[in-house]
């Protein structure tokens, strides 16, 4: 008797819905533990792109010997002279640069620590290898220093880090607070209105906190409160969409997306150039990703090569408004009843 009891307890405490939602969470979290692990725990570079600059006769030889390194790190090409070398790792065209000179036994390797303090040391450290196999000796120059408040160039990355929280946050608490589904057009838009607000604010927070109070990142308050404006009201629109057609289930894959997938691959720990191959590939397409390397950018490379990143922003902000009114709209046509893909 008291055995059934207890089993009847437990059938109403853990109900079907409550058991998937738990099953779900442990799958993000070993989702979680996969993608961060898979993705830091070997960081190895990999077809940096990288120039060189030398005389004719030799500029082929070394770009050659640069490509056979073990593990193929760099993707030399040739680039005709310095100046034209340092405007193309400010234009983030390339990672670095090195300055051969036949006339002495010293060359010139130029880095960008703003781009990534990480790969700047490793770039130095396989260069400095190979001109010592070379009975050479090797002098750096860094183009786009990171600044001296901004350890291991990761300011950048915490603050887009911290705006892809507050987006996802706002959302979910709005849909927490009153139903994880507008019950009309109307209040999607109202959902909207507020999350562009938070954006505002909390991206001119972030930028104020960063710049002029702790003077982590150079680059001026003004583009930094825009881009993090931008960061969070994509992130917030997204989950919004994604909550408006999956539900609660909707803020579990926002998670899943920024940040099991999104984190770990924006180039912010180890730049781009040193994750492997999968996380590579997805982090420019997620905002953690794109918002970083548009941080880097303003504060280290004159606001150079942003326009794909603030692209791929905007492309999130405007499906999830799309998707957001599109939803709200078919649940007010059906009378309120739940869409196909709501999970009961």
């Amino acid at each position: 008797m008291t055995r059934n009891s207890f089993l009847g307890e437990v059938k109403d405490a853990v109900t079907p819905r409550a058991t998937l939602l738990v099953l779900g969470v442990v799958a993000l979290q070993l989702l979680f533990i996969a993608s961060y692990v898979g993705a830091l725990h070997n960081p190895k570079p990999k077809d940096v792109p990288f120039g060189v600059v030398a005389p004719q006769a030799a500029v082929e030889q070394a770009v050659a010997r640069l490509d056979r390194l073990p593990g193929e790190p760099l993707d030399p090409r040739a680039v005709a002279d310095e100046a034209t070398a340092r405007e193309q790792i400010m234009n983030r065209d390339i990672d670095g640069a090195l300055i051969i000179n036949p006339a002495r036994t010293t060359d010139t390797l130029l880095v960008a620590s703003g781009g990534g303090t990480v790969l700047a040391t490793t770039l130095e450290q396989y260069l400095t290898a190979l001109e010592t196999s070379q009975q050479r000796t090797l002098r750096t120059v860094d183009v786009a220093p990171a600044s001296p408040e901004d350890f291991d160039g990761l300011s950048s990355f915490y603050l887009v880090v911290g705006w892809c929280v507050g987006g996802y946050l706002c959302a979910s608490i709005l849909a927490i607070s009153t139903g994880a589904r507008p019950a009309n057009p109307r209040r999607a838009v109202i959902r909207l209105v507020v999350m562009a607000l938070v954006a505002i604010v909390g991206g001119l927070g972030g930028a104020v906190i960063v710049g002029p109070i702790l003077d982590a990142l150079p680059g001026g308050v003004t583009a930094l409160w825009g881009l993090g404006a931008l960061v969070t009201f994509s992130v917030g629109a997204a989950t919004l969409a994604l909550q408006g057609v999956f539900g609660i289930v909707g803020i579990g894959l926002a998670i899943l997306l920024v940040v099991i997938a999104g984190n770990p691959s924006a180039g912010g720990a180890f730049p781009l150039p040193m994750l492997p191959p999968f996380w590579q590939a997805i982090g420019p397409a997620l905002p953690p990703g794109a918002g970083t390397w548009v941080a880097r950018s303003i504060a280290y490379f004159k606001g150079n090569d942003t326009t794909g990143a603030l692209l791929v922003l905007s492309a999130w902000a405007a499906a999830g408004i799309v998707i957001t009114l599109a939803a709200a709209a078919l649940r007010e046509k059906r009378g309120g009843e739940p869409l196909p893909t709501e999970a009961r």
